[in-house]
């Protein structure tokens, strides 16, 4: 009986500490979402949605959008960003630019920390928050900056990232994403301002074009 309650509790502290990730496309285009390690792939038309079920202690994870896809029926294919080795449902992180929801579950001090990377540059609008455990605090990273990509970013679909162009450094154009989206990391070491935390078993959402 001893060993059945201890399974069992075992079980509820595993599953309570996971982590339902919905992202939604509210963008006019289609988006194929990924995830790695934990969901994949998904085509989702304007309004649909896909479930991402992250097993606790996930962690160097992220969720990004990709565009301009075309997948044959065997799920191979190209994307103009956010490519991972041209498959639909992926097993590595994508090619920038393209935004990153990233996260890692159940860490320090049994926390959850989450944040909106620019580091590998951007491609889509983004929103990620959490959605249960009394956890409020969002990040969102709305800004059009394809339009405004300075012509030294420019990329096919998106807006490459310094580092990826130049170096690693803050520069003024680290600093027009960062102008742009205060919350989200623009470059490498920008975690004073741009990661966040909440209780260990919270659940997120992700909405591109927020």
């Amino acid at each position: 009986m001893r060993t059945s309650i201890f399974i069992l509790f075992t079980l509820f502290v595993t599953y309570a500490n996971a982590a339902t990730i919905l992202v939604r496309n509210n963008c006019p285009y289609t988006v194929w979402a990924a995830g790695v390690p934990a969901g994949g792939g998904k085509r989702l038309d304007r309004g649909q949605t896909w479930t991402i079920n992250a097993p606790p202690g996930t962690k160097q994870a992220r969720v990004w959008g990709r565009t301009g896809c075309n997948f044959d029926a065997s799920g191979k294919g190209k994307c103009q960003t956010g490519d991972c080795n041209g498959l639909l449902v992926c097993k590595s992180f994508g090619v920038p630019p393209n935004t990153l929801a990233e996260y890692a579950l159940n860490q320090f001090a049994n926390k959850d920390f989450f944040d909106i990377s620019l580091v590998d540059g951007f491609n889509v609008p983004m929103e990620f928050s959490p959605t249960s455990n009394g956890c409020t605090r969002g990040i969102t990273c709305k800004a059009e900056i394809n339009q405004q990509c300075p012509n030294e970013l420019k990329a096919p679909g998106g807006c490459n990232n310094p580092c990826t162009v130049f170096n690693c450094s803050p520069t003024k154009f680290s600093r027009f994403f960062k102008e742009r989206c205060p919350d989200a990391y623009s470059y490498p070491k920008d975690d004073q301002t741009s990661t966040f935390t909440c209780p260990a078993g919270t659940n997120y959402r992700v909405v591109f074009c927020p």
